[in-house]
């Protein structure tokens, strides 16, 4: 038997509504993941195994150009160097090469060439499955549930969460989305 102690804190509203779930939940992998804990509402995406993941974003706190190698964004996101950041699908990727976290208000994630499109402030970054120097960038993990509770990180294994297939989420406190997860959820709301 292993016991943990945690504090628990109070979590934001995420959910409006939660209409079809996963009976049973899913199990989440965590070994990919560098923040303490997952939010409510957080996209996820299987794997070949059935294993699911946390599908990978980070909102810009700051615009962007065409040309820029260093993107500023809001902390929590979940991305390392190695990871294969991209705008969007379709587009180019390149693999993170640093990321600053001295700043308390933001993190400077850079990547080795520019990805060639210019994003406004709010806008989001997701994870790639892997390099595109063209425009044939995709999802490392394709998006198809949303997790449905906070769930704290325990290195070294991994969790099983309840998991929303049709829900409706306040998108003021759910974790950042971008235009592309949104289209392959259809079935899932941000309002």
């Amino acid at each position: 038997m292993q016991n943990f102690k945690r504090t628990e804190t109070r979590s934001k509203l995420v959910f409006i509504t939660k209409i079809e779930d996963v009976p049973g939940g899913v199990t989440v992998a965590v070994a990919d993941l560098t923040q303490a804990a997952v939010l409510a509402g957080t996209p996820i995406g299987a794997d070949n195994n059935g294993l699911y993941h946390v599908v990978k974003t980070a909102a810009l706190t700051a615009d962007a150009t065409n040309t820029a190698t260093d993107y500023q964004v809001k902390k929590g996101h979940n991305f390392k160097v190695g990871d294969f950041l991209a705008v969007k699908t379709g587009a180019k990727a390149y693999a993170i090469t640093n990321i600053v976290t001295s700043n308390a208000n933001y993190d400077v994630i850079s990547v080795g060439t520019t990805l060639g499109l210019a994003v406004s402030t709010g806008g989001v970054l997701i994870q790639a499955n892997a390099e595109s120097a063209t425009t044939t960038s995709a999802f490392k993990y394709e998006p198809s549930l949303v997790t449905g509770n906070d769930f704290d990180v325990v290195v070294g294994g991994n969790h099983l969460v309840d998991a929303w297939r049709r829900s409706s989420l306040n998108s003021v406190n759910a974790p950042a989305v971008s235009a592309d997860i949104k289209a392959k959820m259809p079935l899932t709301q941000w309002v």
